[in-house]
């Protein structure tokens, strides 16, 4: 198991400056009279493809040689990393294949396509979705990109924290969603070294657990096909986020369905930003949990904006 560090994160972040946007921090003093804490909200659904995914799949894709450049790249992914990689190949000029499951949200699917990426579908489940990638990267000899159990993946987003300790001048504490662990992991790896007082919170929902579940066993436990609004936080943890999460994790903090989709409501009315599931796990937890976070400067990662606007969730609730 390779370990990203500190100076892979600042490798990373210069090389991918060209590729990706320095998004902004916004604030709301509403949201920081519910919850009684000061939200910095780091805005990552301003990011190229909408998503904090695509710092890490630059630092992959650019960091390869022409030689590995030319076979191209491969992943498997729910949606935003699928997306990401799809458009740093683009921009390098190279084939990538993505596996991504039939039920994903048609605005990802599209927007593979859109950035050239060639779709193979699976069934949603963790197994279904490695089975067919096996066949995938055996066809096509492709490198392959982890969604986030990869190391220059982990150092890609380490730069989201960076920034964002930077623009702040400085936190108590910082909150992020976590599926498979990849943002929260280069969080850590970064908060760890340039802001070591800085408490990390992960944000995750109810129904898919799974890291809350291992951070209180002490091991990794995984769920194959967990159901959730929040679609891009479906996947478990591996062993390299596994490293990051139980070395430098403060506490993981979960909320439900009907939380999440209030809390993006929320964000949605008040701060007029377009955001997905996913990324409203950590306002929820947050509206919680207030007693956690009240009187202290938090930054929360708003990770990515790719929605479908003909199915958003209160439609139905």
């Amino acid at each position: 198991m390779i370990i990203p560090t500190f100076d892979d994160m600042l490798t990373a972040h210069e090389r991918i400056r060209p590729y990706v946007h320095e998004t902004p921090v916004l604030t709301s003093s509403f949201l920081n009279e519910l919850t009684g804490a000061n939200l910095f909200f780091k805005c990552e659904n301003f990011q190229k493809a909408a998503a904090f995914k695509v710092r890490g799949a630059s630092n992959a894709v650019f960091g390869l040689s022409d030689e590995q450049a030319a076979r191209g790249v491969a992943t498997h992914s729910s949606g935003n990393h699928a997306l990401s990689l799809s458009y740093a190949a683009g921009r390098r000029g190279i084939p990538c294949h993505v596996v991504m499951p039939h039920t994903a949200p048609q605005a990802k699917k599209d927007a593979v396509i859109g950035y050239g990426g060639q779709i193979t579908e699976c069934e949603p489940s963790t197994t279904g979705r490695e089975a067919v990638f096996a066949e995938v990267q055996e066809r096509t000899g492709a490198d392959f990109v982890h969604p986030y159990n990869d190391p220059r993946v982990i150092a890609g987003q380490g730069t989201c924290s960076r920034e964002l300790i930077e623009q702040t001048g400085g936190l108590d504490a910082v909150i992020a969603p976590i599926g498979g662990g990849g943002m929260i992991s280069g969080t850590c790896l970064t908060l760890s070294t340039l802001a070591s007082e800085t408490a990390i919170y992960a944000a995750e929902p109810e129904q898919a657990d799974d890291a809350y579940r291992s951070f209180k066993a002490g091991r990794i436990i995984a769920d194959d096909a967990p159901v959730t609004v929040a679609d891009g936080l479906k996947v478990p943890l591996k062993d390299l986020t596994w490293h990051f999460v139980s070395s430098h994790v403060t506490d993981i903090l979960t909320a439900s369905e009907q939380e999440i989709i209030d809390a993006m409501r929320l964000i949605w009315a008040r701060m007029k930003i377009v955001m997905e599931p996913s990324s409203a796990v950590p306002l929820a937890t947050i509206l919680k949990n207030k007693e956690v976070f009240a009187g202290k400067r938090v930054g929360v990662i708003i990770t990515g904006g790719n929605v479908d606007l003909d199915k958003l969730p209160w439609m139905n609730s």
